[in-house]
């Protein structure tokens, strides 16, 4: 499995609830922070769903 690194671009502030949670899910809670994922099909459903505020780069 590949690996990817996962940074939140934007605010969480007035997102969905939902979104939120799978911010939190993904080690995610500031805007500029980093976490290193394997992809996974897990992964890639949280990442469609949230990508509007996420940067995702192949390691």
């Amino acid at each position: 499995m590949e690996e990817v690194i996962v940074t939140q671009d934007r605010s969480s502030i007035g997102i969905i609830p939902m979104h939120k949670k799978t911010l939190i899910a993904l080690g995610l809670k500031k805007k500029g922070q980093s976490k290193k994922h394997k992809m996974t099909p897990q992964l890639k459903g949280m990442l469609r769903q949230v990508g509007y505020l996420l940067k995702v780069e192949k390691v």
